[in-house]
C-alpha cells in the first residue's frame, strides 16, 4: 500500500503511552518500522522529529513527524480509513470518546501517579482516590464489552496501558487498584483488552517491567 511507505515508530519498550501508536497501526494492518529510543540518550533523529516534546512516541509517516499518542492514533484513523475503524462514526460518540479520553489522561493518571511514590497512609489515601476517578471512567462502560462498545476502539487504546501497566504498578508498590469489588467492570474488561491480537502481539515482557518500576519506585523512595 503507498500509504504505508516510510511508516516509523520512535517508541520505549517499557512506555505505556508509546504502545497506543502500535496498537492503532496493527489494527490498521498497517507495517512500520519500530526504534526503541533510550530516553536518558535521546537519538538524533527523535530530537529532530520531535523538536517541541523531546518525547516518544514519535510517529514518522513519508517523512512527515507527529507526536502525542492521542493525536497520533486519530491520525492513523483518518491516514488509514478503509481499514479497522477506530473512532466512533457517529461525531456525537466520537466527540464522548474525545472527552473520556481527555478525563482518563488528565484525571486517571493524575491519581495514578503519585501512588507509585508514596508509602503507608498516604499511598492508601490516594489508592481510595484514583478508585473514585476510575469508578467515574467505569460508567463509560456500563452494558458495553468496550468504551467502544462490542469492538475495541479509540478509548480502548487510550486507557489500554490500564490492563496490563495497572497490575504491575500495583505489585511494584504492593497495593491493590482494580479489584473485583471496587471496579468490576474495569477488572473484567481488562481480560477482554488483553485478549486483543493486536494488544498481545507488542505487550512488554511482564517479569522485566516489574523489575524496572520496582528499581524506579526504590530510587524514587530512597531521594
Amino acid at each position: 500500500m503507498a500509504a504505508d511507505k516510510g511508516v516509523k515508530v520512535f517508541g520505549m519498550w517499557a512506555s505505556p503511552m508509546a504502545i497506543r501508536v502500535e496498537w492503532a497501526l496493527r489494527l490498521k494492518g498497517v507495517d512500520y518500522e519500530y526504534v526503541d529510543e533510550d530516553l536518558a540518550n535521546k537519538s538524533e533523529a527523535l530530537l529532530r522529529h520531535s523538536p517541541v516534546t523531546k518525547k516518544v512516541p514519535v510517529l514518522v509517516h513519508d517523512g512527515k513527524p507527529l507526536a502525542e499518542s492521542t493525536v497520533i492514533v486519530e491520525y492513523i484513523d483518518e491516514a488509514w480509513k478503509h481499514g479497522y475503524p477506530i473512532m466512533p462514526s457517529d461525531p456525537f460518540d466520537r466527540a464522548q470518546a474525545r472527552f473520556w479520553a481527555r478525563f482518563a489522561e488528565e484525571k486517571c493518571n493524575a491519581a495514578l501517579y503519585p501512588i507509585f511514590m508514596t508509602t503507608g497512609e498516604e499511598q492508601r489515601k490516594l489508592v481510595h482516590e484514583a478508585q473514585q476517578c476510575l469508578k467515574t471512567l467505569e460508567t463509560a462502560l456500563e452494558g458495553k464489552k468496550f468504551f467502544g462498545g462490542d469492538a475495541f476502539g479509540y478509548l480502548d487504546i487510550v486507557t489500554g496501558w490500564f490492563a496490563y501497566w495497572l497490575p504491575v504498578i500495583e505489585e511494584a508498590c504492593g497495593v491493590e487498584v482494580v479489584t473485583d469489588e471496587a471496579l468490576p467492570l474495569m477488572k473484567a474488561w481488562f481480560d477482554r483488552v488483553l485478549a486483543v491480537d493486536a494488544v498481545k502481539a507488542v505487550l512488554p515482557p511482564r517479569d522485566k517491567l516489574v523489575a524496572l518500576n520496582k528499581a524506579r519506585r526504590e530510587q524514587i523512595l530512597s531521594a
